[in-house]
């Protein structure tokens, strides 16, 4: 990546002329918000991250407008489809409202304070999240082509938001070449506030009435994985009396949801053990509540099939198994091993449910898509002489939509076990 070494309000972004493919057109009309570098037939000038590259069609009419990124595959993130638009404060504020407004009274702030307010591309704003936990926000950047737009950005969040403070985290391949861009003087780095005071201690927030906390400095993705607050509630509302393991349990949304829910047992496996910890940490902080004091937490450091694995030998049964890992294929090269993985993770996860029990088992592999993950995971129940009974899908909590067939990267199955006949 070319390095960065200004201020952000010394770099204007300037205007690109860009032609591409008809196909690449035909998606862009459709909506899409990607365009590929192999897409682009002219670019004039030549570019750097951030410029604007106003796309044309092949009468040079105006088609879309999106952020010009020369680093990555995905050359164009598209803003702006249909009519000319001045991208300015006024744009981003106009969008981070969009953004607002969308999850208007879907959260209770006295139930839950711990959601996504941006979602990316599926809120017109691509390779931009922004994640709420109380009143610390975090805004994680996927592209450098953010950066001279930052200051607009930040402006445009204090306007619609009003955070006590924003924590700036970033792609782990934005992370070096970061360090080379100043902003107000100073060096953008991984864990930097950017509004307010850099917190000093995780942030605790609520979910469905539960408390819990999140790293937003160091933590994986923005401190919480918000994405599963659905599912972990659904978990919950399935968990009375039973005996639960939570395989790449992270901080334990999924163990402390089964113990709010009357689980007689909790069993949460991290390789991380210092998200072991916070597990425990967030399960002592609902020991108010008669269920979590009730239930049993175990905790397992280690290698998810290691201690599957272990567990098989040792006579553990459970009766219901989440098994939630993280991404698999971050490449198109890497399908096929996802697949092989997910079937080896069935193929324990199987070995450790008692007939009748539920495996709930989960992809955030946008690039699997969910048809080849269920059947992956249907075939490797079947080789170990089981089958799925009354199989249901779950996807993205509501602060997470979905508007193009690649933002529909989250999907869970929910099912009961039943040996073969």
């Amino acid at each position: 990546m070319n390095e960065i070494q200004a201020d952000t309000q010394s770099i204007p972004a300037r205007r690109l002329a860009v032609r591409v493919t008809k196909d690449a057109a035909r998606q862009i009309r459709g909506g899409h918000p990607w365009v590929f570098n192999n897409s682009i037939t002219s670019l004039k000038p030549a570019g750097q991250a951030g410029d604007l590259a106003v796309i044309f069609d092949e009468n040079r009419d105006f088609m879309a407008i999106g952020l010009y990124d020369p680093d990555s595959a995905i050359s164009i993130k598209i803003l702006h489809h249909g009519k000319p638009a001045q991208i300015d404060e006024a744009f981003w504020t106009t969008q981070l409202a969009a953004a607002h407004n969308l999850r208007a009274g879907a959260f209770d702030p006295t139930h839950t304070t711990g959601y996504r307010c941006v979602h990316g591309e599926n809120d017109s704003l691509p390779g931009l999240v922004l994640d709420r936990y109380a009143n610390t926000y975090v805004l994680k950047l996927y592209s450098a082509a953010w950066f001279v737009h930052l200051e607009q950005i930040l402006h445009s969040i204090a306007q619609v938001f009003e955070p006590q403070s924003v924590v700036l985290r970033l792609a782990r391949g934005l992370q070096n070449p970061a360090s080379n861009f100043l902003f107000h003087g100073e060096p953008l780095s991984d864990g930097r506030a950017l509004i307010g005071d850099l917190p000093s201690a995780a942030v605790q927030f609520i979910e469905n009435d539960l408390r819990f906390e999140a790293d937003v400095v160091h933590g994986q993705k923005t401190g919480f994985f918000l994405d599963q607050r659905d599912n972990r509630a659904r978990v919950r509302s399935l968990a009375q009396g039973s005996r639960v393991l939570d395989v790449y349990s992270c901080t334990g949304g999924f163990s402390v949801n089964a113990a709010a829910g009357a689980a007689a047992l909790v069993h949460s496996v991290d390789i991380s053990a210092a998200a072991i910890e916070s597990a425990k940490r967030n399960m002592a902080r609902n020991g108010g509540r008669p269920a979590v004091r009730a239930c049993t937490h175990q905790v397992s450091v280690g290698d998810a099939m290691t201690v599957m694995s272990q567990m098989i030998d040792a006579g553990r049964l459970f009766d219901i198994v989440i098994v939630d890992p993280p991404s698999f294929a971050s490449r198109q090269d890497q399908i096929d091993g996802a697949l092989r993985a997910y079937g080896k993770l069935t193929e324990l996860a199987v070995r450790l449910i008692n007939p009748g029990g539920m495996l709930v088992q989960a992809s955030c592999s946008a690039r699997v898509t969910s048809e080849r993950f269920i059947e992956s995971v249907g075939d490797a129940a079947y080789r170990s002489g089981v089958q799925l009974d009354g199989i249901s899908h779950a996807t993205h909590a509501i602060d997470h939509p979905d508007t193009f067939p690649q933002g529909a990267y989250l999907k869970a199955i929910f099912a009961r076990i039943v040996p073969l006949r």
